[in-house]
């Protein structure tokens, strides 16, 4: 990679500030909490067991070929700020510096919108109501927490996604062993073999979510220069986090629908309740009409496993949070936004300028979101999760198809990776991106939270997708000052 000089000058001393913090296993189990979002089990298993096959389907045509590709970009150009370099490298540093935006600012989307509401649920759920003021407060306290873990070095920041990895393997492995005891005393729901018959509008629906629950091996690359021999290691975490996913996402989303009734179960909700019942079995009951009471050992559990579920869900925002922001200060030191949040902070290492200002944005976004929604936990999380999906996913239109840019553009680079079915693997995963935002901004059906509401889902899409863009131009056209040292530099 020495041939290729892909940043500023201005980055280059911004660098020195970092440190190899990323071992072999930490990027592994980094990668398994990023994958494993606690946030969309509920989401799949509300739409049966077809849910179960299309993932099978997706693992083949989207999750493999997609890690194909990110482990060949990220071992071929092992450099801070991953995917902001490999589409700057192949289409230029406006494209890259507006794609970059969209990339981070879903994180802070995400955590003010669905993680927050999730956290939020949680605790009403397992603990005791907050009503609105409290919802604020409570949403604003899990956004600062997941920020301050953000801040840290990565030497210390890196434990709270290894925690959080951890705390996946505890909590749905006692979910499924709990599962498993509780058909044994109470029988669970029938489930036809007809339920498993993909179709057309469950393809339409689930691809969505279970993309989304399959992306995050680029993250990793964000931070090549903090890692440990990146060119092993990322091949390494990316093939052992995907397949550690694959079954910790398939295991609930099965013990989900062997519990709850279909009819019962929502996005938000899904697997809430159904660990909810589950503990039962410890302690508690089951009313006629489906209302679920939790004592004694019953209790005492369902409170750990609340915990454990709002410590997975802040990791998650965590994790993706470590990468996007290194990814958006390097972009911003490269001359593609304002030099001032390309700043890393001299002790720690860390993009604390932009961290606090994702912060910031995701407060506004919980607080808006909260009211404009009149505090209806489903439809926000609705709204807030096809948002955050679909900025993510246009970034990845870039990203993807660059792999095929720079092998044409720059053959000569070494590739200790190259991904088979080159042309193919592209294709697969830049179409199924691209068919997702385009359902997810007008669905074939209305989610039932937005029953008859075209208009306002539509608006609840488009309006702040065009405002994340135009703050893309807005930081390119901020980082004039930048590329202007950087051409004068070249010229002396």
């Amino acid at each position: 990679m020495s041939e290729v000089q892909p940043l500023s000058g201005n980055w280059l001393s911004e660098r020195t500030h970092l440190r190899k913090s990323l071992r072999r296993a930490d990027v592994t189990f980094y990668l398994l909490c990023t994958l494993v979002g606690l946030d969309t089990i509920g989401s799949v298993a509300a739409h049966g067991p077809q849910g179960l096959v299309w993932m099978v389907i997706l693992a083949a045509v989207f999750f493999l070929p997609y890690g194909f590709l990110t482990t060949e970009l990220g071992t071929a150009f092992p450099v801070e700020g991953g995917p902001y370099v490999w589409t700057k490298l192949a289409y230029g540093r406006l494209a890259a510096g507006v794609n970059q935006v969209l990339y981070w600012l879903s994180n802070p989307l995400w955590t003010g919108g669905t993680l927050a509401i999730i956290a939020v649920t949680t605790f009403e759920t397992f603990f005791l109501p907050l009503g609105m003021a409290g919802k604020h407060i409570a949403g604003l306290a899990f956004i600062w927490t997941g920020v301050l873990a953000v801040a840290a070095s990565l030497r210390i920041g890196k434990w709270v996604p290894i925690a959080g990895a951890f705390a996946r393997i505890v909590l749905l492995g006692f979910f499924m062993v709990s599962v498993v005891v509780y058909a044994v005393k109470n029988g669970v729901q029938p489930l036809s073999g007809a339920d498993f018959v993909p179709t057309w509008a469950g393809f339409v629906v689930l691809v969505p979510v279970l993309i989304f629950n399959y992306v995050g091996f680029e993250l990793p690359s964000t931070a090549t220069e903090e890692m440990t021999d990146p060119q092993r290691t990322v091949p390494f975490a990316i093939l052992r986090s995907g397949i550690a996913a694959f079954l910790l996402y398939g295991g609930p989303i099965l013990g989900i629908l062997l519990v709850v009734p279909a009819s019962q179960i929502q996005g938000l909700g899904g697997f809430i309740d159904a660990a909810k019942q589950v503990l039962t079995v410890y302690g508690g009951s089951v009313a006629a009409d489906g209302t679920v009471t939790l004592t004694g050992v019953g209790a005492v559990l369902g409170s750990v496993c609340a915990a454990g579920l709002i410590v997975g869900v802040l990791t998650s925002g965590v994790s993706w949070a470590i990468g996007a922001h290194r990814a958006q200060a390097v972009a911003c030191a490269d001359g593609a936004g304002p030099a001032y949040l390309g700043r890393l902070s001299p002790r720690h290492g860390t993009p604390v300028r932009v961290n606090v200002l994702s912060g910031l944005l995701a407060s506004i976004v919980l607080v808006t979101a909260l009211n404009l929604s009149d505090g209806d936990s489903e439809k926000y999380f609705t709204a807030g999760l096809a948002l955050v999906i679909s900025t993510t996913f246009i970034s990845y239109l870039l990203t993807f198809p660059s792999m095929l840019v720079l092998r044409r553009r720059m053959p000569d680079v070494r590739r200790p990776f190259r991904a088979p079915f080159a042309v193919l693997t592209t294709v697969l995963t830049t179409g199924l991106v691209a068919f997702t935002v385009v359902v997810l901004i007008w669905p074939p059906e209305l989610p039932s939270s937005f029953a008859g509401e075209r208009a306002q889902y539509t608006l609840s899409q488009v309006v702040p997708l065009l405002i994340v863009i135009g703050i893309g131009f807005l930081f390119y056209a901020l980082g004039s000052p930048t590329r202007a040292r950087d051409v004068t530099s070249a010229s002396a």
